[in-house]
């Protein structure tokens, strides 16, 4: 709940206001959905370029559409911190996923900016355009451009609509070209670190009764697609041993799923997305489909299970008399956070007269592409409303963003390339 002293907390009150704020942009008009390049994304987009400008940093929107704002070092051979996060979200989502990265370093920038202060390094904050995938089914695209790994062959992918990214790109006034895109790539010699602020989207924090936690490392990520064929069949004549079911074999296959994954700390399985194609209440299925998404705290633990559920799934189908598809979408590798980060940040946390927590990220983020080219940490801050995330009721006091914010500006202070 906001205070009524318009002194008390002002940072943190600046931050939840602007999420507010932010959350009126949206692809409907009755739920937060922000998807790439829509017109809802670019009203966000020159939103937040126009809070950086007034905050006094250097602002361009790049070739894949982050919005990029450069607090500048009196050193021009000075290295480059980098921050930031993602401005899209998913369909129906919450107001601070994401967004939070941003608008805490733009605010705590302008405290900067106000007491004169510079930095000996330049800070750059990175609005992320793309990190969900909702549009075009691929996630990650801002952050890496920015380490040299878009894969251009995504350019030609269609949305739903049928429109390519590339033509999406300059319908918004980017160059939607390849040579464009490359050029993003930064030169890990001149970058010092990377830090990203983000809502816990869990919660582990507010059962503990804390505030803000420190990321150990960011769970590695497997995706897969499902397809099963049966044999389409009538409902009431075909008898029950005599079917190939696509749907009832995928049942089978996703509790699999979920059985496997629950025997390990930090092992997930999602199966997030079931259909039954041109499915009909009086007919056997043919063909079903099926998203999977297995994520541990480290690859080995993680790829020891996609190998089990694939043994698993192909044992079913061939039991069940169907066929089964599997192919990999994403692969992405865990993250560790920096050692000497991490207690940075511990030591910001306890003299803003907090306990600082470690914990793993089960969720990804940009900071898992950054980590390729540049050591990163991640600074959590507690999710209200039984720590749900990716969805309307996403919460956070300003009391928790105004500490955030504390510990942020305490950070940028003392960090040293």
């Amino acid at each position: 709940m906001l205070v009524d002293s318009q002194t008390e907390n002002p940072l943190g009150r600046a931050i939840v206001e602007r999420a507010e704020l932010l959350a009126a942009h949206s692809d409907q008009p009755d739920a937060l959905t922000v998807t790439y390049l829509t017109p809802a994304h670019r009203a966000a987009a020159a939103q937040i370029a126009a809070w950086m400008r007034e905050a006094g940093l250097q602002v361009q929107v790049d070739a894949v559409g982050n919005v990029v704002g450069r607090y500048a070092s009196a050193d021009p051979e000075a290295k480059t911190l980098i921050t930031g996060s993602h401005f899209d979200t998913v369909r129906n989502g919450g107001r601070f996923d994401g967004r939070l990265g941003i608008l805490l370093p733009i605010v705590v920038v302008d405290d900067l900016r106000r007491r004169g202060e510079r930095l000996p390094y330049h800070l750059e904050i990175v609005a992320f355009a793309e990190e969900e995938g909702v549009r075009f089914k691929s996630s990650f695209l801002a952050s890496s451009a920015l380490v040299g790994a878009f894969d251009m062959a995504l350019l030609d992918r269609i949305d739903a609509d049928g429109v390519t990214m590339r033509a999406a790109m300059r319908a918004a006034g980017l160059p939607g070209d390849e040579a464009a895109i490359a050029a993003l790539a930064r030169d890990p010699a001149r970058l010092a670190a990377y830090i990203e602020v983000h809502i816990e989207q869990g919660p582990v924090l507010l059962d503990r009764g804390l505030p803000l936690g420190v990321v150990t490392s960011i769970a590695g990520s497997v995706r897969m697609s499902a397809t099963v064929t049966g044999v389409a069949s009538h409902a009431g004549t075909t008898p029950m041993p005599m079917r190939r079911d696509a749907a009832a074999a995928a049942a089978e296959m996703i509790l699999a799923i979920e059985r496997r994954c629950s025997q390990a700390p930090t092992l997930v399985g999602t199966v997030g997305m079931v259909g039954v194609p041109n499915g009909a209440a009086n007919v056997v299925p043919g063909r079903c489909e099926f998203s999977i998404d297995i994520r541990a705290g480290d690859d080995a633990t993680r790829d020891a299970a996609v190998d089990d559920v694939v043994r698993e799934l192909n044992a079913i189908a061939r039991r069940r008399g169907v066929a089964l598809d599997l192919a990999q979408t994403m692969r992405v590798p865990c993250a560790p956070c920096s050692p000497r980060l991490m207690d940075l940040l511990e030591q910001c946390i306890a003299r803003a007269g907090a306990a600082p927590l470690r914990l793993p990220s089960g969720a990804g983020h940009d900071a898992m592409i950054l980590q390729r080219v540049t050591e990163v940490c991640m600074l959590f801050v507690r999710c209200g409303d039984g720590g749900i995330s990716h969805n309307p009721r996403e919460t956070m006091t300003v009391e928790d963003a105004e500490l955030a914010a504390r510990v942020f500006l305490d950070f940028v202070r003392t960090f040293r390339p």
